[in-house]
């Protein structure tokens, strides 16, 4: 191979290299703001491409993937004069690596200070106790007016949020001592209300007890009175029954005769009792000597007990 030869491999090999140098792989989630002879030229996007050597330059690496930008607690007072830290947080994406590139001499710096500018403005048109419980009315505000701001420098806001809000240590204190009576106050009114409660679950508890046991003594008293009217009513049956069976079996005057006097004897079996007999009566026995005889009636008297005999009295004792 002659001296020819060599220098033609030399020259491929330098173009080679200079091939593989100028070859730039960009990764996804990134971007490259290319400048030509000093010159904004373009802005590569995820891929394989060739940089001229010696002309263009990769003037910027542009991350487009969305950041967090925590900005230092800050000082920042009330309307109501109160001095407080409030630190927050923004994320935020770069849109536009050009306009980030050239908007801005750093824009992350720039966007840190706008929004504790920000932060000062909004806070110091509300109240101490009106900032504690708006804190998503502060965070829309300051996204509206960071992401307005930040748009000549291809950043988009995308959200803000308020992390830490620190009153002073005397202001802490109040707060907490008001939060304690007003825990102890709603303490006081639910034990009040639980009593009151406990009251009326009583009384009512009463009330319906006394109704049930009226209900109740009611109820014994009707299911009495129908059990007295039931047993009245059987013993009647019962009676009616009788006497129809004895008008059926059709008794003899002789038989109705002997019942009624067994009627009376029994009447007559007591102490001190007096039987006082119908003449008629007598008169029906005095009759029929057969029935007499049987009911034991004026054939047989009682006779009375002989009278004591006096004793005489013995001279010899006087």
């Amino acid at each position: 191979m002659g001296t020819a030869g060599t220098t033609i491999l030399i020259i491929a090999a330098v173009f080679a290299f200079i091939l593989l140098c100028s070859l730039r792989v960009v990764s996804q989630g990134e971007q490259r703001v290319i400048e030509r002879l000093g010159k904004y030229h373009a802005t590569w996007d995820a891929g394989i491409h060739v940089k001229i050597p010696f002309i263009d330059v990769i003037a910027q690496k542009v991350i487009i993937k969305e950041r967090v930008l925590d900005t230092p607690p800050q000082p920042v007072i009330t309307s109501d004069n109160v001095t407080m830290e409030i630190d927050a947080v923004v994320f935020y994406r770069v849109f536009d690596a050009k306009l980030y590139a050239y908007g801005a001499n750093n824009p992350i710096e720039a966007l840190a200070n706008l929004s504790a500018t920000t932060l000062r403005n909004i806070i110091g048109e509300m109240t101490l106790d009106k900032s504690l419980t708006s804190r998503d009315e502060i965070n829309a505000k300051m996204r509206v007016i960071l992401d307005e701001a930040t748009d000549p420098w291809g950043i988009k806001v995308n959200r803000v949020e308020i992390r830490n809000i620190t009153p002073p240590a005397e202001i802490r204190n109040a707060m907490e001592r008001e939060m304690k009576a007003e825990r102890e106050r709603r303490e006081t009114i639910l034990q009040a209300e639980g009593h009151r409660e406990a009251i009326i679950m009583r009384a009512e508890g009463d009330k319906q007890a006394m109704i049930l046991a009226a209900e109740g003594e009611r109820d014994a008293r009707i299911a009495r009175a129908e059990g007295e009217a039931k047993a009245l009513l059987l013993q009647k049956q019962a009676e009616a029954d009788a006497l129809v069976a004895i008008k059926k079996a059709a008794p003899t005057a002789e038989v109705i005769e002997l019942k009624r006097y067994e009627a009376m004897v029994a009447l007559a079996n007591g102490k001190a009792a007096k039987l006082i007999i119908p003449t008629d009566a007598v008169e029906g026995v005095r009759k029929n000597v057969m029935f007499s005889e049987t009911a034991g009636i004026g054939s047989v008297t009682h006779e009375g007990e002989d009278e004591p005999t006096p004793q005489k009295e013995d001279p010899c004792c006087d």
